[in-house]
């Protein structure tokens, strides 16, 4: 699997029409990314919805980011991941994850030790039957970890890890556990723009939202931050650590980061003023200051 080193992690898709989203993917992959990246929640189905992004593509590999284990049995989960990954020679990268109490439990499931159900679902996505054609290579998933014991089980289960909302510090330490030859494909939330008043004004827009759930204040309490650094969207120190602000040089900078801290794949997500449009502008700017190869598509 080709994924390159840097990606596109983006929810801005899932508030366009089917015709619009094709279009913006051809566009992404001309770019140069190796990947996009999409989470679920309450947006589109995420099989239906990477079916929908690996057809409007030709190289470029879709991540879920991620399926959560909540939305389906083991062997729907596993005959997804199977599906595209035989109809699409390969392309499809399933990012597994444990979601949060919000999202689960209006379901109608009771959300309770994150690690034992995940462990528990990965036996039995394991021994699921699936009688169609297989893909050429075994698939891979990597799994949504965040504190010590997920990211031993990626390593141990799993072929890397997708950590979201995240310090560069967070890659460093997940790199040690995870160990060499795991895939670390950090998300790393980016705004373009240099005034650190308006800068800091969008991403709290987006940060406000992660810090009432509890997996990821307890990850950051876990990585230095005071319980009064989460309120009111973040303190500036905390902003400023997960969300990459600046010109278009200082935020590639950030993405490239990660990279030094051990990440193989850095799923870039732009914050941006308006979040009902696309970012092609800015994905378009970062790619440039990327130095990605842009891709011509075969007519």
């Amino acid at each position: 699997m080709e994924l390159g080193r840097f990606g596109v992690w983006t929810s801005a898709l899932d508030r366009q029409p089917a015709a619009v989203v094709r279009s913006a993917v051809g566009r992404i992959e001309s770019l140069g990314f190796g990947a996009l990246w999409v989470g679920e929640s309450y947006r589109r189905e995420i099989f239906a919805n990477s079916s929908l992004l690996l057809a409007a593509s030709d190289k470029m590999v879709v991540g879920s980011g991620i399926a959560s284990i909540w939305a389906r049995d083991a062997q729907a989960m596993r005959a997804g991941q199977l599906t595209l990954d035989e109809a699409y020679q390969g392309r499809f990268l399933l990012g597994l994850g444990v979601s949060h109490v919000p999202l689960v439990n209006p379901r109608g499931h009771a959300y309770d030790r994150p690690y034992s159900a995940m462990r528990a679902y990965l036996d039995a996505m394991d021994q699921a039957q699936y009688d169609a054609p297989m893909p050429l290579e075994p698939p891979l998933r990597v799994l949504a970890a965040l504190g010590p014991r997920m990211l031993e089980l990626a390593a141990a289960r799993a072929d890397g890890a997708h950590p979201y909302f995240v310090p560069v510090e967070h890659t460093q330490a997940a790199r040690a556990i995870l160990g060499p030859g795991k895939l670390l494909c950090p998300e790393q939330a980016v705004v373009l723009e240099p005034d650190p008043g308006a800068a800091r004004a969008i991403a709290r827009r987006h940060t406000s939202a992660y810090l009432r759930l509890p997996n990821y204040r307890h990850n950051l309490e876990r990585m230095g931050f005071g319980s009064d650094e989460l309120e009111g969207g973040g303190s500036d120190r905390l902003v400023d650590a997960v969300v990459g602000w600046g010109d278009v040089g200082q935020v590639a900078a950030r993405a490239r980061e990660h990279l030094q801290a051990g990440a193989d794949h850095v799923a870039i997500q732009v914050i941006a003023a308006d979040p009902a449009e696309a970012p092609l502008a800015e994905w378009e700017a970062l790619a440039h200051e990327l130095g990605l190869d842009p891709r011509e598509r075969p007519r």
